[in-house]
């Protein structure tokens, strides 16, 4: 008989439940991964009560009330609180997405937070994201040019070139689709994921960039570019409404004219 045994740190336990602030009538009641790599303790869920009357409307705003008042101890990350930065990256009840844009108002019931799904956990709800900022850089995302820039101008490009990078450039890198994403699951290590893959395609759609047929051949392999099965976790869960699948597809549609 087979017997499987479930990984270090891998069981996560009850924490400690705050008490309620004297006096609330109006409260939310969060329930929060917390893990330190300070100590030997399993990862435990807190439970926290945040007094609606006297708090921001977002999740967020619970999150540093938390931290402010309640637990010093909390760790995440935050920055720029609209939308724009993603490091409030996390998934709340079941969806990733980010802190600072969902409401709390948008959740029935508690409010259950865990970092980004199958990341290394730095502490809490952060997660370590080295190997996916790695991986962003190994597509070069800046412009490539072999041509010479225009003494007195910028390089141009016409309206409707301009309008292919609609949809692409509103990436923050926040890495909710990525983490959403089975095949990055399982294959992190070589699959780019839905999100870098984007951001690959924001460069090959620009007319201005001239190095298309290098980029097209760092993706040529089956892992970087192909593990991806199109099942659109990545659409559906990405908080600035973005379709990485869609530009993964254009990927392989360029791929297959290339050859030709």
């Amino acid at each position: 008989m087979v017997e499987l045994t479930l990984p270090k740190n891998s069981r996560v336990g009850t924490g400690k439940t705050h008490s309620k602030p004297d006096g609330a009538t109006n409260t939310k009641t969060f329930n929060v991964y917390r893990w330190s790599p300070d100590d030997t303790e399993n990862p435990r869920i807190d439970t926290y009560y945040v007094n609606l009357d006297d708090c921001g409307p977002m999740i967020l705003d619970g999150l540093i009330k938390i931290k402010n008042e309640i637990d010093p101890t909390l760790t995440f990350r935050r920055s720029c609180r609209e939308g724009i930065c993603g490091s409030c990256a996390m998934n709340i009840n079941g969806t990733n997405t980010l802190a600072c844009t969902k409401g709390m108002d948008e959740v029935n019931g508690d409010i259950n937070i865990y970092p980004l799904p199958h990341q290394p956990v730095v502490k809490d709800l952060v997660p370590d994201l080295t190997n996916f900022y790695a991986q962003y850089a190994s597509i070069k995302p800046w412009m490539q040019t072999q041509t010479p820039p225009p003494p007195d101008r910028e390089r141009l490009q016409s309206k409707e070139d301009r309008e292919k990078l609609d949809g692409l450039y509103e990436c923050i890198l926040c890495a909710c689709c990525s983490t959403s994403c089975p095949s990055y699951w399982w294959n992190s290590d070589r699959f780019l994921g839905p999100a870098i893959l984007l951001q690959a395609y924001r460069w090959l759609a620009d007319s201005r960039d001239e190095n298309t047929g290098e980029r097209l051949d760092n993706l040529e392999d089956p892992f970087r570019l192909y593990r991806c099965h199109t099942i659109m976790n990545c659409a559906n869960t990405c908080p600035k409404g973005l379709n990485p699948a869609k530009a993964i597809a254009e990927i392989k549609k360029m791929m297959v004219e290339r050859r030709g």
